[in-house]
């Protein structure tokens, strides 16, 4: 168990976790793009993987600005998100529901990424770290935009979903 004494040692000990956080969903992405047969989703996905890696650079210039290191934390709740992911993408289901499912593991992540930016933003505010503040909340807002990318998508994707029911049912 680690020890932190300070809110600055507590606002790199969350850089650290985001980091490793934004590291695995570069891996995860790719198979999400994959994973999907909606086009738009895919795109989504792939675009949001480019975005991602921007985050990762982004965290890097923070520690840079911090003189810190990335390393030394494993994120565990990115890692039972991905697992989520992989769920999703091993669904043996209709396309459209394992869509509306890749979709929803991927708000989970976007939901999550959200609360821990913004906490880590408020920390480095409260240290009167703006240059990092601001590095945070550039990617914050690029998040919220992410989550409602996929929301929008969702309503069109959740209908293709409904649609498989009422075939089904029809049968």
């Amino acid at each position: 168990m680690s020890t932190i004494n300070t809110l600055e040692e507590l606002l790199v000990d969350e850089l650290r976790d985001l980091h490793n956080a934004e590291t695995q969903l570069v891996k995860a992405l790719p198979k999400m793009a994959k994973a999907a047969s909606n086009e738009k989703l895919r795109e989504g996905f792939e675009e949001h993987l480019e975005q991602t890696k921007g985050h990762v650079e982004r965290l890097e210039r923070a520690f840079v600005l911090l003189d810190e290191s990335p390393k030394g934390k494993t994120c565990h709740a990115m890692k039972g998100l991905v697992e989520e992911g992989e769920e999703a993408i091993d669904l043996e289901a209709p396309e459209a529901i394992r869509d509306a499912d890749l979709i929803g593991a991927a708000q989970r992540v976007e939901h999550y990424e959200i609360a821990a930016y913004g906490t880590a933003r408020a920390f480095a505010k409260t240290l009167g770290l703006q240059d990092v503040a601001e590095l945070l909340q550039e990617t914050l807002d690029e998040e919220g935009e992410t989550n409602k990318k996929l929301t929008a998508l969702a309503g069109a994707v959740n209908k293709e979903a409904e649609a498989v029911n009422v075939d089904a049912d029809a049968e």
